[in-house]
């Protein structure tokens, strides 16, 4: 099933601590995935980051939220139980929502610390999502709209143009040694499919043949062999195909399944490849999550 968002988690939360012992937040983790049915890929489902699980992250934020209303209580680092307020909101038929717990004064100075917020590029809001969601789906959005920003200028930009990014990807990516070397191997017109060469680290102790071409159409199997030909022709075991558009599976099989190394990057990769290594980008502002250092406040 769909993990469950966090307000869907809190009533599960305080049924499972309602033996009124404590209860560790990593057994309350493992239990509730337990009840909600979720797989072992559903649990281990990261948040875009990859910092933390998104079903933990929903049944920790669930915690705060129970927590700021005194339905539960931290009794030590990680360890929790529920109060009195918590067993009442057990017995209400009323459903356990954001809502319901707005009705407590301690709650409604928690919340009074900031306001709920769409998600950009999301029909939720923050009383759907978990803060950390909400910023990384935010920054997903900006992601993926600069991603098809980039490619859409790659594609009018001249042939000359798509060669020298080519080139500084590849440096920013530490290939080529210097940008003398691989503006001499990389965009040097050859035959049988290469379009140039460049060193795979700054000794060039092993190079890699590039071919790097705008298609309009998705790449299909008989490219791929070409450019394995054109290896072979070179005595060389390692190339990377680059297109702005896609691959066939056909094509993808095909590269897995002979001897030499052959890397496909397409229009999305080699997108994410320019923005993680801020080319043809700049990093317009730097924002930082924190979370309380737990461990800093446990005595010594």
């Amino acid at each position: 099933m769909p993990i469950p968002d966090f307000q869907t988690i809190m009533r599960p939360w305080l049924e499972l601590t309602s033996d009124g012992m404590e209860h560790s937040l990593q057994d309350v983790i493992a239990e509730l995935a337990a009840t909600f049915s979720l797989s072992d890929a559903e649990r281990a489902e990261m948040l875009p980051s990859g910092f933390q699980a998104k079903f933990t992250n929903r049944v920790a934020w669930a915690a705060t939220h129970l927590n700021k209303a005194g339905a539960i209580t931290r009794v030590s680092r990680g360890r929790y139980k529920i109060t009195g307020r918590g067993k009442e909101l057990l017995s209400s038929s009323e459903p356990l929502t954001l809502s319901t717990l707005a009705k407590f004064p301690e709650y409604q100075e928690f919340k009074s610390g900031g306001k709920s917020t769409a998600v950009v590029g999301s029909p939720h809001t923050l009383d759907d999502v978990t803060p950390a969601e909400a910023i990384e789906s935010a920054v997903l959005a900006v992601r993926q709209a600069v991603s098809s920003e980039l490619l859409d200028r790659i594609k009018a930009a001249p042939p000359d143009f798509f060669e020298r990014l080519v080139v500084d990807l590849l440096l920013a990516m530490g290939y080529g040694g210097s940008r003398r070397d691989a503006g001499a191997a990389v965009g040097r017109s050859g035959d049988g499919g290469i379009d140039g060469v460049i060193k795979e680290d700054r000794l060039g102790l092993d190079a890699v043949y590039i071919q790097a071409k705008r298609w309009d159409g998705a790449v299909g199997r008989p490219m791929v062999q070409m450019f394995a030909g054109s290896l072979d022709g070179q005595k060389a075991t390692k190339g990377v195909l680059i297109t702005t558009s896609s691959f066939t599976s056909d094509a993808r099989e095909y590269a897995r399944s002979i001897g030499k190394r052959i890397v496909l990057v397409d229009g999305p990769q080699l997108a994410d490849l320019l923005i993680d290594n801020e080319v043809g980008v700049v990093t317009e502002a730097t924002f930082r999550l924190v979370r309380v250092d737990t461990g800093f406040f446990e005595p010594v």
